[in-house]
């Protein structure tokens, strides 16, 4: 397995912070928070790059709020500046983690989305039930409070097989830590983040390698914390989900 060294200095360049910087303010225009940032663009940039090289950076407290549409989830917003940071980190190492993703991994990923995973759902109905000259049948699931409940212990373990930059994982940690109780996290991390949306597709990677590889689950559609498995049978199903199941518990 490949492991990456010495990326912190791509992160903290002034080439990614300004293109962090440029994904960040996307669709925030007229926001006075980014009026402001963008007011004295360069010296804000360069203060940032001190912070992050210096390790003196630390994110501002987190503000949360509560929506309902479609089932009621606790959100939690980062400041602009962290979001810049956020998008510097994921700039680097997403490339590194998503090619190791399974195909059918639909969440917070370039080219995928809701339609592709939807016209994937179609495609695999097709052909489960013969173009529908057999019967076929879906187990549906998600994974109950997911974000609550990712071992950020874990997470850092998974991370660390590829990354080998301990500048780059103490960043990571600084993001894992910006959490209401404050101190060092141990579980969950916050919905809301584009740094929590990737780290819950490397986090359920282990999920998704165990049903494609373990169990050989052809049909299999994961979207965060949604999945599908089509199948014939469904006593194969039930089987599926004992053993996902068991496996999830265990980790």
């Amino acid at each position: 397995m490949r492991s990456y060294k010495n990326l912190y200095p791509l992160i903290t360049s002034e080439e990614n912070l300004l293109k962090a910087y440029e994904k960040a303010r996307k669709g925030k225009s007229r926001k006075n928070y980014l009026i402001e940032f963008r007011h004295n663009l360069t010296t804000n940039l360069q203060m940032l790059r001190i912070e992050l090289l210096l390790h003196s950076y630390k994110p501002k407290p987190l503000k949360s709020f509560t929506i309902r549409d479609p089932k009621t989830r606790k959100i939690s917003k980062s400041d602009f500046k962290d979001r810049i940071v956020h998008h510097a980190l994921i700039n680097i190492i997403e490339p590194i983690f998503d090619k190791t993703f399974i195909h059918d991994s639909f969440a917070n990923r370039k080219t995928k989305g809701t339609l592709a995973a939807i016209n994937r759902f179609d495609k695999f109905k097709r052909e489960s039930s013969k173009n529908n000259s057999k019967t076929c049948y879906v187990l549906k699931a998600d994974i109950k409070h997911y974000f609550k409940e990712i071992n950020t212990f874990l997470l850092i373990k998974i991370i660390k097989e590829k990354i080998k930059d301990p500048k780059t994982i103490w960043l990571i940690q600084q993001i894992l830590n910006n959490h209401e109780g404050g101190g060092e996290a141990k579980q969950g991390i916050p919905l809301g983040n584009l740094t929590s949306q990737f780290f819950a597709n490397i986090y359920l990677n282990e999920l998704d390698q165990f049903v494609k590889h373990k169990l050989k689950a052809k049909y299999y559609i994961r979207y965060v914390d949604d999945f599908v498995i089509l199948h014939q049978s469904k006593q194969q199903l039930k089987l599926y989900k004992k053993q996902i199941d068991n496996f999830l518990n265990n980790c």
